[in-house]
């Protein structure tokens, strides 16, 4: 979400310019490639990139095809085969093996329901949505619709899809794709064109709420930004919870333990670590947490200081479950040898986001699967 965040701020950046746009996306994959169905890239007539569809090595040839697109205002489906010889130079840099199908498509920022405007509905409020990309896959000279509809959690929609058939087998597909939370490729055979949709499902953005304001705080906070998360500071001591101090986060709040869950909104895509450095202060938010759907609760320091708090928590009656106590992590963090603040900020958000997209967090290389799932490769097919 924070890359499609960038690419609608470096859209409307270039409208500020008068400069022409195009927006890439990656529709189909197959085989290896180092992005996946779904990634997306701006591009402007001056050159100016946002967003990757590749890991370098496609950019420059994907740049010259977008400025075509940009002249003739004509979306365009372009196949990168790695596995060709002429095309095989192109994924060298990374050892690409594979076939990576790539729809440009013009920017007109007189359309309201343009590419990116459909994109900034997505991303316009931290809740999940769906975003759809339709294209014909095996005859690239037949129009290429594109970007055509965004489905969001609270029921808004927009869409522009050919034909009242097509329409209401998209749409359908949509509102599954977006209950189930799922992303996949479907085929629409018509008695005209066959049009593939990619129908991607995106999650809310991940929120970070951090009990504390200290100095070891501040790489914590800036490194959520960094990530794109919604970052929410907050502390009992004013001096410390200030804006200045902590300009990258989301809020920044002065409360009292007892009141600090009341101004946050809380979620399942919110993770809460507890690092005060006052032990009643964590404490009190860590009983109040242990009821919500929290996927991870850190707490910062030493082992015996978590389970002196839940030997408390026992004595006050406060039970715990199994499944709560698996979401609390204390000491918080990967063990990366982590010692400076920065250090036990890598090590903090490297746990949460190995929570989050539920991964082992391991090395790469002990890996004997593909490093990204392939199952919204599969393509399924629905005669209409």
């Amino acid at each position: 979400m924070k890359e499609l965040r960038d690419i609608v701020n470096a859209y409307h950046h270039a409208c500020r310019q008068g400069l022409k746009t195009a927006l890439a996306t990656v529709v189909h994959v197959e085989g290896s490639a180092y992005r996946q169905p779904g990634a997306h890239m701006l591009i402007t007539e001056t050159g100016a990139l946002t967003g990757a569809v590749s890991g370098g090595c496609l950019e420059g040839d994907a740049l010259r095809k977008a400025q075509l697109v940009m002249l003739q205002q004509q979306p365009m489906l372009v196949t990168y085969d790695t596995n060709d010889e002429d095309d095989a130079k192109l994924g060298v840099g990374l050892g690409c093996n594979g076939i990576i199908h790539i729809l440009l498509e013009p920017v007109n920022a007189e359309d309201p329901g343009n590419p990116v405007a459909l994109l900034q509905e997505a991303v316009a409020h931290r809740t999940a949505a769906v975003l759809v990309t339709l294209f014909t896959l095996h005859h690239r000279k037949a129009p290429q619709p594109g970007t055509c509809l965004v489905l969001t959690a609270n029921g808004q929609m927009r869409h522009r899809i050919p034909g009242p058939h097509l329409q209401n087998a998209i749409t359908s597909d949509a509102h599954q794709a977006l209950q189930t939370q799922t992303s996949f490729t479907k085929t629409y055979l018509t008695t005209g064109n066959d049009y593939t949709a990619l129908t991607a499902y995106l999650p809310p953005v991940p929120q970070l709420f951090i009990a504390g304001a200290g100095n070891d705080v501040i790489p914590l906070a800036k490194m959520a930004a960094l990530m794109g998360w919604h970052a929410i500071v907050v502390d009992g001591r004013p001096g410390y919870a200030t804006t200045a101090r902590f300009p990258e986060a989301t809020q920044v709040l002065t409360s009292k333990s007892a009141q600090a869950l009341s101004l946050v909104p809380v979620d399942a895509h919110t993770a809460a670590i507890l690092m005060t450095h006052n032990y009643n202060y964590d404490l009190e938010l860590l009983a109040q947490l242990l009821p919500l759907p929290l996927p991870y609760i850190g707490v910062l320091g030493p082992a015996k200081k978590l389970q002196r708090m839940l030997d408390e928590l026992a004595e006050k009656g406060i039970s715990i479950s199994g499944q709560q106590r698996a979401r609390i992590h204390g000491p918080a963090g990967l063990d990366l040898g982590a010692e400076t603040a920065e250090e036990i900020a890598l090590s903090v958000i490297s746990e949460i986001q190995s929570v989050l997209a539920a991964a082992a967090a391991t090395s790469l290389r002990e890996k004997t699967t593909a490093i990204h799932p392939r199952g919204q490769q599969v393509i399924f097919q629905q005669q209409l």
